[in-house]
């Protein structure tokens, strides 16, 4: 039983995608960030310090869970086995390539299990819950305004209101114009207009192992209160299924009583909760 760590994306993807794959609804961070690493390079949430990657291997050889880093993010963890939590807390003061890290994003469990073993002061800066979609509903009552598909022309708008969402979720690093552009190039973005011109948006990721995950979701200040994030937000989740997604997914921030409401009433239901714990 034993933890391997390195820089090497393809190799991280011939050893462990399989098994994170294999669980896709609560690797779905995992597989999603490794997505965009391999299509926009290493350098996708950041050109500070290189992305690590790794994967315990089990009992008998076979893999059985992955995580990876991409500064400045904090370590991500995926679906693991309790003695792969505990041994990476002794990992985290000796492996040099994760000498860097200063926190962790974590199934809340496991999270707690981790900062026992890591032996230094933690402190936990959120808890998120990730939600399915079990049957969607429509918003009642309706919002006034109609979805459709963010265009180009559209990019100025989407990367200020992309880094708004940042600055309010406290998510670190910039809007990024290629990722924008990515998804705009799938169908990825889509707009809530009301009066003749934009008010909400919302986006999903591109399905992989019939997977996908809404976000960000997000209406400026002045305009809440009116069920925007709820109009677009029914209107995503359908562009995701006809994006060939079976299973739609969110994350939200259990700090937020009122974004949770919203999607609770619009068909999505709990899956778990997660932590993300630092060094205090």
């Amino acid at each position: 039983m034993t933890w391997t760590f390195t820089s090497d994306l393809a190799a991280y993807l011939t050893a462990a995608g399989p098994a994170v794959a294999a669980e896709p609804v609560v690797n779905t961070a995992l597989l999603t960030v490794t997505d965009a690493l391999e299509r926009r390079g290493l350098e996708a949430f950041g050109a500070d310090d290189a992305p690590v990657f790794g994967w315990w291997t089990a009992p008998g050889g076979a893999v059985a869970g992955g995580l990876l880093c991409t500064p400045p993010f904090p370590l991500l963890l995926g679906a693991l086995p309790e003695e792969a939590v505990r041994a990476l807390g002794a990992a985290l003061s000796t492996e040099p390539l994760l000498a860097g890290v200063g926190g962790f994003n974590a199934r809340k469990a496991d999270a707690r299990a981790l900062a026992e073993a890591w032996g230094k002061p933690t402190a936990v800066t959120e808890e998120t819950r990730l939600y399915r979609l079990a049957a969607l509903v429509a918003p009642d009552p309706a919002p006034s305004g109609r979805a459709r598909r963010a265009a180009e022309a559209d990019l100025p708008l989407l990367l200020d209101w992309s880094q708004a969402f940042r600055r309010e979720a406290g998510v670190p690093g910039a809007a990024s114009e290629a990722g924008l552009r990515d998804r705009l190039a799938y169908g990825g973005l889509l707009l809530w207009e009301d009066a003749g011109g934009p008010v909400s948006m919302a986006g999903f990721t591109r399905p992989i192992a019939s997977v996908a995950r809404v976000g960000p979701v997000y209406t400026p200040a002045e305009r809440r209160g009116r069920g925007y994030a709820a109009g677009v937000t029914y209107a995503v989740s359908e562009a995701a299924y006809a994006a060939g997604a079976l299973e739609v997914l969110l994350f939200t921030d259990l700090a937020n009583p009122t974004s949770n409401g919203v999607y609770q009433r619009l068909g999505y239901t709990p899956v778990e909760d997660r932590a993300e714990v630092v060094a205090a």
